[in-house]
């Protein structure tokens, strides 16, 4: 199963307790899912249409509980889709007026209901909010593996994608619009706001295994550039060490190394010998070992002889 697939299934788990919030899923979903199935004389049905049997029953449970509404179930195999099974929640046209009333998606006025299109309540409370994103996730959303980079999306339209912007905002969490050939997305990239996303919407297993993710990511990354940074110091040194070198043979051949001074011969054919060594290698193999410093001291002074 890919990640996104994971987790919707965890999210699936989580059941709305509150009334508001059952009706905030509900809302969602219906952008998501439903289709309004006009029958003339002002009568209208609400028709949920899915490929996932486990959000099928979510819905039909929702309706069942929130609004004491019992739609009827059908099942169909569309050639279109591979032969995959499509579950189909049909509400009877007497509820379906007071389910978008309820949704706020239609307003009764003297003249007759008037046809809002899309929900446009205002969802104020945390938990109502949190509701709505989940079930947009759940009813049209991805979510690109960790191991990728960070992305969240939800299937959106002109008209839903204002609502789900205003909703991710409320939340803190940065939402933005792409627009493609079959309507818009609304999608939140930062990695920041993709953990405060599924924090929002409760996939709280599918977050660890983020974190755990971007953790292991970023250790990979701090070991790569430290090798990077030893291998760079380690050419520098073998690039400074076969300097000082061939410099030494050069004046040993032109002048000797017997005029110096004792210590400054000493570290001098130790560094002919072992141009790789660094200079606290080369301190603690004279006969009097010496620390990093001190070596320093000596090549300095030595090859300021040399540069004479």
């Amino acid at each position: 199963m890919s990640f996104s697939g994971d987790v919707k299934e965890e999210l699936l788990r989580i059941q709305p307790e509150k009334n508001c919030c059952m009706l905030a899923e509900l809302s969602a979903l219906t952008q998501c899912c439903a289709s309004l199935r006009l029958a003339g004389g002002g009568k209208i049905r609400v028709v949920y249409e899915t490929e996932n049997s486990a959000l099928a029953k979510r819905i039909f449970l929702l309706l069942k509980r929130r609004m004491e509404i019992t739609p009827q179930l059908e099942f169909n195999r569309h050639k279109r889709l591979g032969g995959r099974r499509l579950s189909i929640l049909t509400v009877p046209e007497a509820d379906s007026r007071r389910l978008l009333i309820a949704l706020r998606m239609i307003q009764e006025s003297e003249a007759g209901p008037v046809f809002k299109g899309v929900p446009r309540a205002a969802m104020t409370r945390r938990c109502c909010r949190a509701a709505f994103i989940r079930a947009s996730f759940l009813g049209g959303g991805s979510v690109t593996a960790p191991e990728q980079e960070y992305r969240l999306e939800f299937i959106s339209s002109a008209a839903r994608s204002d609502t789900l912007i205003k909703m991710l905002e409320k939340s803190g969490i940065e939402g933005r619009v792409a627009h493609r050939r079959d309507g818009e997305i609304v999608y939140v990239r930062r990695g920041d706001d993709v953990v405060s996303c599924l924090a929002l919407m409760g996939a709280h297993r599918a977050l660890l295994d983020m974190e755990n993710t971007r953790i292991n990511r970023d250790a990979r990354n701090r070991a790569n550039r430290a090798r990077n940074c030893d291998e760079a110091n380690l050419k520098k040194q073998l690039s400074a060490g076969e300097s000082q070198a061939q410099a030494i043979v050069a004046y040993s051949l032109a002048h000797s190394l017997s005029g110096l001074p004792a210590e400054l011969q000493e570290i001098g054919r130790l560094r002919m010998l072992h141009p790789e060594a660094s200079l606290e290698e080369l301190g603690q193999m004279l006969q009097n070992p010496i620390g990093k410093s001190g070596a320093n001291h000596r090549m300095r002074k030595l090859m300021e002889i040399i540069r004479e």
